[in-house]
């Protein structure tokens, strides 16, 4: 029995000892690394302009660069360098800026090699690795150098002990790059100056054309020697030129293939490195460098701080794998948009001009098509004072710095890339509107997005406009594009009506029923039409082509989007049992005869629902619209545990800049924003015994999962503050006013739980 109740004792410290564990003590950078996750290791600050991250193969061409979109990728041996720039689980390579690479010893090779046969890059060892939120260290094997990164908002740290005896040296390659190609340098210019800062820029032609990148780089030992090299025949160029050579330069070199090669002698101590980025200029990277004072352990101590704080927005209890893997999807919830403006509020905008922010910080990296639906309302609760003093602002500056007079669209750098279809900075907007946050010219704001959605020349929108719906002989993607397009009109729409704006809710209310002409009725599925009214034939609702009628997907997965009005989609289908008649055949689909090799972005396959990519998001939470939750329920942990593990392999796909991510924070916490701009959450199921968001106004809403574990995997009764909730969603309002959310979980479904109509979430035409 004293045995018995020491065991018990042991098992209560436990607990208590699990309780009281920081979010930020359960977070591992390495999750996402392998597969396709497209996440990086490396030192970041939360939202810091500044990535600095191992690069383990750089050597790649065009659609070649896919698997190492982020830079490093867990299965690679070799470390080629560390550069300063990157994206997070993005599915399209650039950045890469600035690769440094310490090597020791007598020769100093100025080419990386091939893993086969290297040059300054090194073979390492994942055993040496230490990675936590802020910091990254590793031991080069080649050079014997213990490599340790972190990184503030605008600067990065690099420390470098080498082994005793032998010199030290850096290489800086400015040739090297993600998504790299002949021709993407287009210039570039390094600069020695008289106290030892080394300040340089480089101009490139990848993702987002014509893009600048300045940088200022301070070292804590003295040059012995060094050479600034251009591995290319000296050429003129007419473009961008940078600086030109001041009286203060030491040396100078301009060119399109450039590199420095810094010799430090024998050091008794490790070398610290300090860097600082810009936008804007040479002056601007040295005033980054002077705004953030203090060496590597004060800079780390800082970031790790700072992401304490951040993360601490939300505390968790549960099983050790899961609380691994959501913490880590609330880091890299925090990773974007990220800060892009100088420390004196100036930025490079879309128009390529430098344009100063006033009282806020610019911010870029939007990936809007992926994030508007579940990374930019997840800010809203744990990061509110960003959305409406930063991001917001960022987008309405750049829609007045864009030569086009539109909202971003896939922005990073300032500079705009195109890629991906709809105006979602609309619904990013308009859901932090109606979530009372402001801060922002709500005004400018929508007429930022009126002007988005009016803008004819972009994506077919001047026929869609026209004929209610995009043709397909005249735009391609056009399926996608008029039901994307539909939503974000329902979103202005819902701004527009909350300011008081008749004219302009009576216009976007009609154009967000515009997913019914596109909608075929006869087979179900949602499908291209021709300028003439008729369907595109043949019609295959499987296939997945590049510029065909559906963007990175098919009919299966775009059938389903029309979040602002699921109940009139539903009438439209047949009603709730032919809806989730046919979400059943989505998810049971046998895919054994079919290939879908040549589309990088599928991946993460449950039969047609695709998790690894983004239109397949809010489907599982459907069958609540149909009035079976329980249903929802039973897909909700299907999808956790076949599409989310806690290490390198544990995305299915892109993380996007969060959005898988941030899908899994929101599902583990038990509910979902389908339809950002309507302040509803519905209720799915949680995957944690208990969550705290501390709410930036004081206010602590708290959820548990009494007896949540595998048998018990149904959602008996949910109870808020104490109450029976017949609904199956909440408000954004409950959660700021603070409380409980209890679910009650059984081994059997509740079918009677959150059926009726009125207890179902929002549509439009309900």
């Amino acid at each position: 029995m004293a045995m018995r109740a020491i065991m018990l004792g042991l098992a209560i410290l436990s607990a208590d000892a699990s309780a009281q564990r920081a979010t930020i003590d359960d977070v591992d950078p390495l999750i996402g690394t392998g597969g396709e996750g497209h996440t990086f290791p490396g030192a970041v600050a939360p939202f810091g302009m500044v990535q600095l991250s191992p690069d383990t193969d750089t050597g790649c061409e065009l659609r070649t660069c896919y698997g190492h979109a982020a830079g490093y990728r867990y299965d690679d041996p070799t470390i080629q360098g560390f550069s300063h720039t990157h994206f997070s689980g993005a599915g399209h390579s650039d950045l890469g800026d600035l690769l440094v690479m310490p090597v020791s010893g007598d020769e100093v090779p100025m080419d990386p090699g091939t893993p086969a046969a290297p040059g300054y890059r090194s073979p390492f060892r994942h055993a040496t690795e230490e990675v936590r939120p802020g910091y990254y260290a590793v031991t080069l094997d080649r050079p014997g150098v213990r490599a340790e990164l972190t990184a503030g908002t605008r600067v990065g740290v690099h420390r470098y002990a080498f082994p005793a005896g032998k010199s030290a040296h850096l290489v800086v390659d400015l040739r090297s790059s993600l998504y790299n190609y002949p021709g993407k340098i287009l210039w570039s210019g390094l600069r020695l100056r008289p106290d030892g800062t080394l300040t340089g820029f480089r101009e490139t032609r990848g993702w987002a054309p014509g893009r600048k990148f300045f940088f200022a780089m301070r070292f804590s030992a003295p040059l012995v020697t060094h050479a600034l090299v251009n591995r290319e025949t000296e050429i003129a160029y007419k473009g961008f030129q940078g600086p030109g050579r001041g009286s203060d330069a030491v040396a100078e070199r301009l060119g399109r293939a450039l590199e420095a090669r810094l010799d430090f002698g024998t050091l008794d101590r490790p070398l610290e490195v300090k860097v600082a980025i810009s936008g804007v200029d040479e002056a601007g990277a040295i005033a980054n460098l002077d705004s953030e004072p203090g060496g590597f352990d004060a800079v780390r101590d800082r970031t790790r701080a700072a992401w304490t704080r951040a993360l601490g927005a939300v505390e968790m209890e549960g099983a050790a794998p899961m609380r691994r893997m959501v913490a880590t999807a609330l880091y890299h919830s925090l990773l974007a948009p990220s800060v892009w403006s100088d420390s004196d509020g100036r930025y490079r905008g879309p128009d390529d001009q430098v344009h100063r922010a006033q009282g806020f910080t610019f911010r870029s990296t939007f990936s809007l098509w992926d994030t508007f639906r579940a990374e930019h309302p997840l800010l809203t609760l744990i990061q509110p004072e960003k959305v409406n003093a930063e991001i917001v602002q960022s987008l309405i500056a750049s829609r007045a710095d864009s030569p086009d007079g539109i909202l971003p669209v896939w922005q990073f750098h300032g500079r705009e890339t195109w890629t991906m279809i709809g105006y979602h900075a609309v619904p990013v907007i308009a859901d932090a509107y109606m979530k009372g946050i402001r801060g922002f010219d709500a005004d400018a704001a929508l007429d930022a997005m009126v002007a988005s959605a009016r803008y004819a020349p972009y994506g077919g929108l001047g026929e869609y406009m026209k004929r209610g719906y995009v043709p397909i002989d005249r735009e391609p993607e056009a399926a996608s594009k008029t039901v994307e397009y539909a939503y974000d009109d329902w979103a202005i729409a819902r701004m527009a009506a909350a300011m008081g704006r008749r004219d302009i809710t009576a216009d976007f209310e009609r154009r967000a029923g515009n997913w019914h002409n596109s909608f075929d009725a006869k087979t179900g599925f949602l499908r291209a039409r021709k300028a003439d009214g008729s369907w595109r034939v043949p019609f295959d609702p499987t296939a997945i082509n590049y510029g065909s009628d559906y963007t990175e997907g098919n009919a299966w997965q775009y059938s389903w989007f029309v979040p602002q009005d699921q109940a009139g989609l539903f009438r439209t289908m047949g009603g709730d049992k032919a809806v989730v008649a046919k979400l059943d055949r989505m998810f049971d689909y046998d895919n054994s005869k079919l290939d879908y090799s040549h589309a990088e972005d599928i991946a993460g396959l449950i039969g047609q629902y695709i998790h690894g990519n983004e239109p397949s998001h809010h489907v599982a939470y459907l069958y609540s619209y149909a009035g079976q939750p329980w249903r929802t329920q039973e897909r909700l942990k299907q999808i956790v545990e076949s599409q989310y593990k806690p290490g390198p392999d544990g995305l299915s796909g892109n993380d996007d800049l969060g959005q898988m991510s941030a899908w899994l924070a929101f599902t583990a916490l038990g509910f979902y924003p389908v339809t950002p701009g309507t302040n509803q959450y519905v209720i799915g199921r949680p995957f944690v015994s208990r969550a705290v968001l501390n709410l930036p106004n004081g206010k602590r809403f708290t959820m548990t999962a009494d007896g949540l574990g595998d048998a018990d995997r149904y959602v008996g009764s949910v109870l808020l503050n104490g109450a029976k909730l017949t609904r199956g969603f909440i408000r954004h309002e409950e959660i700021l006013a603070g409380g409980t959310l209890e679910f009650r979980m059984t081994a059997k479904p509740n079918r009677t739980w959150a059926v009726a109509a009125k207890d179902r979430p929002y549509s439009m035409s309900r």
